[in-house]
């Protein structure tokens, strides 16, 4: 088999597709929940937390010297994208939890039997006497 038929074979598999078109999505969902967690969630926690912003705490190893940049531990930065990381899940959980909660009403209500349903229901009790 040539290479060339081989990747194409590869490529055009379903789980392949279905992978590519998932990892797209996804990167474009987490465009939006990067959104939603930056410009609304935070703002408002900024607030009530004082306007705190941790990304500009460090701790300075080495200072500049000459041409070569200080070596500083950037521990903030970690701080603020811990924090970004909890609001982010807690909100995907959220969100998770309500499309559960609408599948499992949505699961629970049977539908009715049809017309038809019934009436074969009554001929086969009739039929049983």
């Amino acid at each position: 088999m040539s290479l060339v038929k081989e990747f194409k074979e590869f490529a055009v598999k379903g789980n392949v597709m279905d992978m590519a078109v998932g990892v797209i999505i996804g990167a474009a969902f987490g465009k939006i929940v990067s959104s939603l967690v930056a410009d609304v969630v935070m703002p408002p926690i900024g607030v009530l937390i004082g306007g705190v912003d941790f990304t500009n705490l460090a701790i300075t190893i080495k200072e500049v010297a000459g041409t070569a940049p200080a070596v500083v531990i950037s521990y903030g930065k970690f701080i603020q994208t811990m924090i970004d990381f909890t609001i982010i899940a807690f909100i995907i959980f959220m969100v998770v939890r309500f499309i559960n909660t609408l599948k499992k009403k949505a699961e629970a209500a049977p539908a009715a039997p049809t017309k038809d349903q019934e009436l074969l229901t009554e001929i086969r009790d009739l039929l049983k006497k």
